[in-house]
């Protein structure tokens, strides 16, 4: 399982990928952070409750370095729904890296801050809680002078503008724009964009969506080989034609009205033209619920 979940992150933790994210979300395209200019670094730490050490794992980690002194840490949290905690684990995750600079074998060191970027991959709401400390406490009006306040930086991907949008040059845009698309008109109609990191971006667009049939379709060879993301749609429909074929000729007739492959084939290709990917995932191996869009879509009227 940790082998999988580090495998859908291996997007973010290109260079190319992490400066670019950055730089459009923070300097709004202005390419102030390089590629070069970033360097790994561990995303696990450790904290001490209970008398126990529990370890703590960002998503995504890097330290934004100038001739070798770290200018900051930066760091990505990856979500599919809000979290309502999300301001208490962030202030967690940063605390653990301040905690670390305040260790004395650090203290000629300089000091940098620490920026945790929560990326919510949402498509069906809006971030809907706090996104900062006091938005979660209940806090006596004596005390709040007294009380810190900690603000998230949380970026609904599926909800930037087109402006914004437009201004990401790496293999993330195909991500933004496939939840914009399937947000505002539940297709997905991709952009003859080229794809370097062909792979991972279907590994994160499948662990983002829910969906494994991008993960699974890295393993057709036309997949393997393409590098635009309308030619893997493409494939992806040919699989699923085939695919189609082959049920058609093993089910034959389906409640005395399937009569043959095409409407299955075709059922198929509306789904994934629409990227409706849970629906084809499950069509594909549940009979009932496969007759039952085969009647939603009015595919049977032909066969009555």
């Amino acid at each position: 399982m940790q082998e999988k979940d580090i495998t859908q992150k291996m997007l973010e933790h290109y260079n190319d990928v992490f400066a670019d994210i950055v730089n459009v979300l923070l300097f709004n395209g202005e390419r102030i952070v390089k590629e070069n200019s970033l360097i790994d670094t561990p995303t696990v730490s450790s904290l001490k409750m209970d008398g126990h050490t529990h370890h703590q794992n960002r998503d995504v980690s890097k330290y934004w370095q100038h001739n070798k002194i770290n200018i900051a840490m930066l760091g990505f949290e990856n979500q599919t729904s809000p979290n309502k905690l999300m301001p208490f684990r962030v202030i967690s995750y940063d605390g653990a890296e301040y905690g670390r600079q305040a260790n004395k074998k650090h203290a000629d060191e300089d000091n940098y801050p620490v920026i945790t970027l929560v990326l919510y991959f949402g498509y069906s709401q809006r971030w809907n809680y706090p996104k900062n400390i006091l938005g979660l406490l209940n806090v006596d009006d004596r005390l709040k002078p007294f009380v810190s306040d900690y603000n998230i930086n949380v970026f609904e991907i599926a909800f930037l503008d087109e402006e914004k949008r437009k201004l990401f040059k790496s293999d993330f845009r195909v991500l933004v724009d496939y939840l914009y698309q399937v947000r505002t008109n539940h297709n997905y109609n991709p952009e003859k964009y080229f794809v370097q990191h062909m792979q991972e971006v279907l590994d994160l667009m499948s662990a983002m969506t829910g969906d494994t049939i991008f993960e699974k379709s890295i393993e057709n060879t036309k997949i393997k080989e393409a590098h635009y993301m309308c030619d893997v749609i493409h494939a992806m429909i040919d699989e699923g034609v085939e695919r189609g074929r082959k049920e058609g000729r093993e089910e034959g007739i389906q409640k005395g009205k399937l009569e043959g492959a095409n409407i299955i084939i075709r059922l198929y290709e509306i789904l994934l033209n629409e990227g409706s990917m849970d629906k084809l995932k499950r069509a594909t191996k549940d009979e009932s619920y496969r007759y039952e869009l085969l009647k939603e879509y009015d595919l049977l009227k032909d066969f009555s």
